[in-house]
């Protein structure tokens, strides 16, 4: 078939138009046209007056050939890319179960290929099953009473269960990895249209079922689950030619569990398994990340500045928006995890501390949208020191939040006219907080770094005259945003080894090779496939 991009038609286009588009633009007559079907839909709203619908379809000609020759040096019609997922290897018999440190996106993945190519893998996780999970996450948001091993951080499914579960990404993906992971959704209960749009998501409540099918067919192919088990030592020893080799793991219990191929898929927040690898030798490295707040805007503001008179048609959903602002100190400001019609949720998984993210349903119809407002560090300049330097960042920043909310779990905010004016809010405008348990007005100026607090101030005009309403003054801003990603990254090789212990692979956000749940679960796809052709190897 013939894969045809950038196809663009009117947003209240003829169902009939799409078929003579692909007419018009193949230059071929309706009656050598056998077939077409949407690869993918976005849209194109930069000008909001004349929102047009993008298209790649995939279509089936008469003379398929002499078609494709006419466009041989046209980059947007070519061969529809085979986009099927094939094993590297399957397991021999008699190997050694491999070990998956981790049940979020990337090492639910790892467990699945490994399973699916016969090697039965062992997945530890530390936190509990979704759905007593999802409890215990409900007891922090309104009972203030946090699990320290049950929480939007630590459980099935990942931090990514309580986001908006956005399953697009800016990886390169030659294999099309991308495309096993959406099939592999679809066929655990997520709806077929993530496989065509442009910006597909799913929701938290859709991610529970989700979850919860996935592990049954990694148990049905031989996989092993063991929850509320976690990871308190790892076992590294040192061969007669001077290579470390891991060979087992110590668990909370007390007991051993041998392994000498273990997949580190233990999420960007797992700080204390961070000081244990660190504390065995495993090399590690600071890396960037940001820190800031979560902004909230009205749904419908968002929706009339990005498209006008057609803000609420179906089609386009409730907008989103992706703005970034390089400060005149060298800084760079920018959106994160933008979750339209969504709320702002408690995300801490440490006592004592608080931490903000942001949440959507499928339907993304609650009335605020929500995003990360973050300014962008460097370990050289902004904490340096050993590699988990940014943990300690993270930490600082986490306690002042806690004590400037009411040290019980409610959040710091202030109204974006306070925050630019430099005055402490003493109360909230018409702009209502989603954030539950609760927020404590504030001066978020108390919370962040002076540098953070200097960019976001000069950001914040510059995407007032980009978003309409984005500098309004009864604008909601709750703090702090600090797990944004990974501050560390356990540095592996390009056989997925760590690069100084075999056996040891380093995956997915925690180990600071991934940014959300699609590029997560690639990287598990990836390392699975490094872990399975050492296991033949060896």
């Amino acid at each position: 078939m013939i894969r045809i991009t950038d196809l663009k038609l009117p947003l209240h286009h003829a169902e009939e138009a799409l078929a003579a588009a692909i007419c018009k633009r193949l230059r071929i007559t309706p009656r050598e046209l056998i077939r077409f079907s949407v690869a993918r839909r976005g849209n194109d709203a930069r000008d909001k007056a004349n929102i047009a619908l993008v298209y790649a379809v995939d279509v089936a000609v008469k003379n398929e050939g002499a078609v494709l020759a006419r466009f041989k040096r046209d980059r947007d019609i070519g061969l529809t890319p085979n986009t099927n997922y094939k094993p590297v290897v399957v397991a021999p018999p008699g190997v050694r179960r491999p070990v998956v440190i981790g049940a979020g996106p990337c090492g639910l993945f790892a467990a699945l290929i490994l399973a699916q190519a016969g090697f039965r893998p062992i997945i530890l996780e530390r936190g509990k099953v979704v759905r007593e999970r999802t409890k215990d996450t409900w007891g922090l948001w309104r009972k203030s009473i946090l699990n320290p091993e049950s929480n939007v951080q630590y459980g099935e499914g990942g931090a990514g269960t309580f986001s908006d579960g956005k399953l697009y990404s800016r990886i390169k993906d030659p294999r099309h990895l991308n495309r096993k992971v959406l099939t592999e959704f679809v066929k655990a209960g997520a709806p077929p249209e993530i496989l065509t749009e442009a910006h597909p998501h799913i929701g938290t409540f859709r991610l529970v079922t989700m979850v919860e099918s996935m592990r049954a067919q990694i148990e049905d192919l031989g996989g092993e689950y063991r929850f509320g088990t976690r990871v308190d030592g790892v076992d590294i020893q040192t061969d007669g030619a001077g290579e470390r080799h891991v060979c087992g793991l110590h668990l909370h219990d007390g007991s051993y569990l041998e392994a000498d191929h273990v997949v580190l898929a233990i999420g960007h927040s797992a700080r204390d398994t961070f000081e244990i690898l660190q504390a065995a030798g495993v090399f590690a490295e600071a890396k960037p990340f940001s820190i800031g707040v979560r902004i909230e805007h009205p749904q419908s503001w968002i929706d009339r500045a990005r498209f006008g008179q057609d803000a609420g048609n179906p089609i386009l959903g409730a907008a989103e928006y992706h703005i970034s602002h390089h400060c005149k100190s060298g800084r760079t400001v920018y959106s994160f995890c933008m979750c339209p019609g969504g709320t702002v949720v408690a995300a801490t998984s440490e006592e004592g501390r608080v931490a903000t993210n942001g949440m959507s349903q499928y339907s993304r119809n609650e009335r605020n949208a929500n995003s990360g407002f973050v300014v962008a560090i460097d370990p050289a300049r902004d904490y340096p020191g050993d590699a988990l330097a940014g943990i300690k960042l993270q930490r600082a920043l986490e306690e002042r939040a806690f004590v400037a909310g009411g040290s019980n779990y409610h959040a710091p905010a202030q109204r974006v006219g306070d925050f630019l004016a430099g005055r402490a809010s003493t109360s909230l405008g018409s702009v209502v907080p989603s954030y539950r348990p609760g927020v404590t007005p504030t001066d978020l100026a108390d919370v962040l770094p002076d540098f953070a607090v200097q960019a976001m101030r000069e950001a914040i005009p510059v995407f007032g005259r980009q978003i309409a309403g984005y500098d309004h003054p009864d604008v909601v801003m709750t703090g702090v945003e600090t797990r944004t990603s990974s501050p560390v990254r356990f540095t592996r090789g390009e056989d997925g080894h760590s690069l100084n212990t075999r056996g040891l692979f380093p995956a997915g956000e925690g180990a600071g090779y991934a940014g959300g749940i699609l590029s997560a679960a690639v990287d598990g796809i990836k390392t699975a496939e490094a872990v399975a052709r050492s296991i033949v190897a060896a």
